[in-house]
């Protein structure tokens, strides 16, 4: 009750172009093998670099998000997001009243008594 009522692949794992990228992600190890043809290393080595040129720049993305170095840095950047968007929340909480005034509320039900808080105050400043 308120106040005014209820109104891609990681390491170790095999790419396309048989790289595998260092645990640090600072250098890459190449790694070279006949082809199943029997081919010579370098032949399919020239062969899939050819395939990483083509690679369309959404594929590059993608491989490049991969990369336990870009995930880590993106679960940092989520948290600083989550955590601002809560403190927000908090914040508007802080402003409405409702009883018991230490009633625990979702963020929907804050939403909603924030819309209603804010319809009572106008209603009142028209008067």
């Amino acid at each position: 009750m308120s106040y005014f009522g209820d109104s891609g692949s990681g390491c170790g794992s095999y790419s396309n172009n048989r790289n595998c990228e260092s645990v640090d992600g600072n250098s890459e190890i190449e790694m070279r093998f006949e082809s199943d043809s029997g081919g010579s290393a370098d032949e399919s080595h020239n062969h899939l670099m050819g395939m990483e040129e083509k690679l369309t720049r959404e594929e590059r993305r993608r491989r490049r998000r991969a990369t336990p170095k870009y995930r880590k840095a993106h679960a940092s950047r989520e948290r600083v997001r989550v955590e601002a968007f809560n403190g927000s929340f908090a914040n508007l909480r802080s402003l409405l009243p409702t009883l018991p005034p230490d009633k625990r509320l979702s963020k929907i039900e804050i939403l909603r008594l924030a819309i209603c808080y804010i319809a009572y105050l106008n209603h009142v400043l028209e008067r």
